[in-house]
């Protein structure tokens, strides 16, 4: 089969509607690469007009799309893995260019869009295809009832930038799957990255002669993202991103109950360190989990909570560990941990969030410092600072509900388990949480009473497994979990009875005789 050639590292930005790419001119939206700002990665003008097109060929498609047996639309999707496999090491670049996310992470993303559609397509127990699969049974002993699924139609993907591929991949594969249609809205932080994933969709669609429109693709910031997410022609919104968008899309969609609203908007996560625990294992989990791609992940540990017991070995390790993380270039040939945060008014956020906690009784036990580089890129240390406790709520408290997207962490100290699960829970998100002990007992009341979606023994708060559902409580998310569970907002099922006897009972008060049905 003859594949089109792969996209090369300078993308010429373009809409794709219709299965046609439209290209875009102009610098409304300028990407810059955060290592090394003076490089523009990707600058256009989004065109709103774009939205109605996009989401009327998606529409038009559909009609197709979702009569196609299944088995076909697994061949597409088979294909999709293949390029997405050999184009893996392009969507790294793309990714670590874009995002300032080091290599290794970055190759870590683009490998997992293959890996979904496994999980997508499986079919073993409450995984994969079988959470979507139709069944009968007897009803009477003449009558069927009958269980199957269908798409919901044309789905709106908002995609964010810290995982600018691997996120809307998520969504889009197992919608397909189920015969939906897709309009993709890439973050504007990592639009390069949307329009690299959407050339994989479209070349393989195009191997198997699928009809133009089955997936779309619209670049912008918020003014495109509202056209989209309030369409009329829209079926599902499926988003990734913070918990004030994540409202405003709930806030325009009240008058449409039929719409399907996935959310995920983020977390406030915590980690619990007992007395009985593995110090090492917890110092190396919570710094891990607080400072990967450069704390911007929806998972990252933004709180631990410490007992009193363990905080004399715990803190002075943790501060060791987090002020030795190598900071420096995503292309590096040394092993970097952490490259640059996404840009310069983010890094100023950090430090902002910072100054604020010290000013509300904070105590700065590791200062986030800006880090100068030749390139003037957006690097900054990490931080940690510690708190008297956590509130669920905004105030002039250092232990606010606030959710810093960089490497900033706090801290508080409790003298019980009770206390500890109480701190974790003092936050309106739900995300994420973890405990680090060996007292099983104490494990098994930390997974009863956290209030999280993700809830991890050992282990830290970041790095959830596509092989499991994924999705949070409160400002969290709205019970759709993605993951392994992704099918099930990608369908809704259809109930019906088929009765195959012709003795229809009459009931009470009714009259029918047979010559008046002759």
């Amino acid at each position: 089969m003859d594949m089109p050639a792969p996209p090369g590292s300078n993308l010429a930005p373009a809409d794709l509607i219709a299965g046609r790419w439209v290209p875009l001119t102009g610098d409304a939206i300028v990407k810059h690469n955060p290592a090394r700002p003076s490089t523009v990665m990707w600058a256009a003008d989004p065109v709103p007009a774009h939205v109605e097109q996009a989401v009327n060929a998606a529409r038009a498609a559909f009609s197709i799309w979702s009569r196609w047996p299944p088995e076909r639309r697994m061949e597409v999707l088979r294909t999709y893995q293949r390029l997405c496999r050999e184009r893996a090491d392009a969507v790294a670049d793309r990714i670590a260019d874009e995002t300032g996310k080091v290599l290794w992470d970055s190759r870590q993303e683009a490998g997992a869009l293959a890996s979904k559609v496994d999980i997508t397509l499986e079919s073993g127990a409450n995984t994969g295809m079988s959470r979507v699969a139709s069944f009968e049974l007897d009803l009477a002993p003449s009558r069927i009832g009958r269980c199957w699924f269908r798409p919901h139609g044309v789905m709106a993907v908002i995609a964010p930038f810290n995982f600018p591929a691997h996120l809307p991949n998520g969504h889009m594969v197992p919608a397909l799957a189920m015969g939906n249609t897709v309009v993709l809205k890439p973050s504007d932080k990592a639009p390069g990255v949307g329009q690299m994933l959407v050339q994989l969709f479209h070349d393989a669609l195009q191997a198997h002669d699928a009809p133009p429109g089955v997936v779309n693709l619209v670049h912008g910031a918020g003014d495109i993202a509202s056209r989209l997410v309030s369409h009329e022609g829209v079926d599902g919104v499926l988003f990734t991103g913070s918990w004030p968008v994540g409202r405003r899309i709930l806030e325009a969609n009240l008058d449409r109950p039929g719409r399907i609203i996935a959310l995920e908007m983020g977390g406030n996560n915590a980690a619990v360190v007992m007395p009985d625990a593995d110090v090492r294992q917890a110092v190396i989990e919570c710094a891990r989990s607080a400072f990967v791609t450069t704390g911007q992940r929806c998972t990252c540990t933004r709180r631990v909570v410490v007992h009193r017991d363990i905080a004399d070995r715990f803190v002075p390790a943790l501060l060791k560990v987090t002020s030795n993380l190598l900071v420096g270039d995503p292309r590096s040939d040394a092993p970097v941990f952490m490259g640059p945060i996404i840009s310069e008014e983010a890094r100023e956020l950090v430090h902002q969030a910072q100054d604020g906690f010290a000013r509300a009784g904070g105590e700065v036990l590791l200062e986030s410092t800006s880090v100068d580089s030749p390139e003037g890129g957006w690097y900054l240390t990490p931080g940690v600072v510690r708190v008297d406790r956590f509130v669920p709520h905004d105030a002039s408290d250092a232990g606010c509900d606030a959710e810093v997207f960089g490497p900033l962490l706090r801290f508080s100290i409790v003298d019980s388990l009770e206390e500890a699960i109480s701190q974790a829970n003092a936050t309106r998100f739900g995300l994420a949480a973890s405990i680090f002990t060996r007292d099983h007992a104490a494990a098994e009341e930390f997974l009863a009473t956290a209030r999280a979606g993700c809830i991890n023994v050992n282990a830290g708060t970041a790095g959830a497994s596509s092989r499991l559902p994924f999705g949070g409580l409160g400002h969290s998310g709205n019970h759709r979990p993605a993951g392994s569970f992704s099918l099930d907002y990608c369908a809704f099922p259809v109930a019906g009875m088929i009765e195959q006897g012709d003795a229809a009972s009459v009931p009470t008060g009714m009259r029918v005789e047979d010559a008046w049905v002759i």
